[in-house]
């Protein structure tokens, strides 16, 4: 199966400016001191890229085996911290809090990267670039089980992803009252960790460092919703890539 080139090529442009604002996000954060995750907000760069390049062959900058270690590298990494965290992070760390879902993402890039040896009629028109996509493409279609299982993991994605929107739109209609009095009871804490050390209880947790922890989790996220919805229609888009692998 192939879709139209006229979505590929839209898509591909859609895929280019998430990745351009997930890159943005990383020298914003910085320069607002705003929290944001790092390791997503860079996952996110790269993999509009790589999309792009798979939805438009003009757009391709590396070879499929290049993407393929960079994304093996990605699923290692949020794999790990999904076995050490237990799914989430600190509220304020510049960690992802959920790292499973960007796993499954690198799981479904390298399906779609790894068994693609494209034939050349695969890059003479404007349609997939992967040779998993175009309707040449057989190795893919060897696990179609796989690309079935990762597709309906993308439409949990798209839920849970729209469900987190609603949630912090919920969440934005109660800003006015924080505005007002955004620390009613400041380095709560801290003076709370210093009691308990001088009495004794928590004499190995130096004060400083829960100073440093409240301080993270005071700073507020970059544009949340925004990162939302770059996620959400990137989930869309990979999920109709791996349709067109059925």
């Amino acid at each position: 199966m192939a879709g139209p080139s006229w979505l590929a090529g839209a898509l591909a442009a859609v895929m280019i400016a998430i990745a351009a604002y997930s890159a943005g996000r990383l020298a914003i954060s910085r320069l607002r001191g705003r929290a944001t995750e790092l390791d997503a907000d860079a996952l996110h760069a790269v993999m509009g890229v790589a999309m792009a390049g798979m939805l438009m062959p003009q757009l391709t900058v590396l070879p499929g085996s290049a993407w393929a270690a960079v994304f093996g590298i990605a699923a290692a990494w949020f794999g790990w911290h999904a076995i050490r965290a237990k799914g989430t992070a600190a509220p304020g760390s510049s960690r992802c809090r959920y790292p499973v879902p960007h796993l499954i993402e690198c799981a479904a890039m390298l399906y779609m990267l790894l068994p693609v040896h494209a034939p050349p009629a695969a890059h003479a028109g404007t349609g997939m670039a992967m040779a998993g996509m175009s309707p040449a493409a057989g190795p893919a279609g060897s696990f179609p089980a796989l690309a079935v299982v990762l597709v309906l993991f993308m439409l949990g994605c798209i839920v849970w992803t729209t469900d987190r929107l609603a949630a912090l739109a919920r969440a934005g209609a109660t800003a006015p009252d924080r505005d007002r009095n955004p620390h009613p009871e400041p380095a709560g804490a801290v003076r709370a960790a210093a009691s308990f050390r001088d009495a004794g209880s928590v004499p190995a947790v130096p004060v400083a460092t829960i100073a440093r922890y409240e301080e993270r989790a005071a700073r507020p996220m970059l544009a949340p919703k925004l990162a939302a919805v770059g996620k959400l229609v990137m989930s869309i888009t990979m999920g109709y890539m791996l349709i067109l692998m059925l």
